[in-house]
């Protein structure tokens, strides 16, 4: 058949559609690696609420806080894998919890929240 009659693309505008899905593909990866990080965020923060619920569980069994062992003991509370906690009893008066998550590659990855404490953050969770 003659040149105009033919069927298909050319190997330029293959090309051309192929650079631009690159060039997509190059803005869109960046916002979902954010994404991931506010989700993980996300668990740190519900890790913490769930150690406020557990610990005032745990008050009411043992009339004091208990640290993130006791939690675990007493079968109250398991961290979000891969998500570490660290529990500081203040005995009766209350704690400081801090959970982190070494995964999260920008911003805060950590967040903590005191109670007991007696100031205008009591009970408030906190990303620096």
């Amino acid at each position: 058949g003659s040149m105009g009659n033919r069927k298909g693309f050319t190997l330029i505008e293959l090309l051309i559609v192929v650079v631009i899905i690159g060039i997509l593909a190059a803005i869109a990866i960046p916002k979902f690696a954010a994404t991931k990080d506010k989700a993980k965020l996300a668990s740190v923060k519900s890790d913490l609420r769930n150690i406020e619920t557990a610990e005032e569980a745990y008050f009411s069994d043992n009339q004091a806080y208990g640290n993130y062992g006791a939690l675990q003991g007493a079968n109250l509370f398991n961290a979000t894998s891969p998500n570490t906690v660290v529990i500081t009893v203040n005995g009766t008066v209350g704690y400081t919890a801090a959970v982190t998550n070494a995964t999260i590659s920008s911003g805060a990855t950590s967040c903590s929240v005191t109670v007991g404490g007696g100031g205008a953050n009591d009970g408030v969770i906190t990303c620096p």
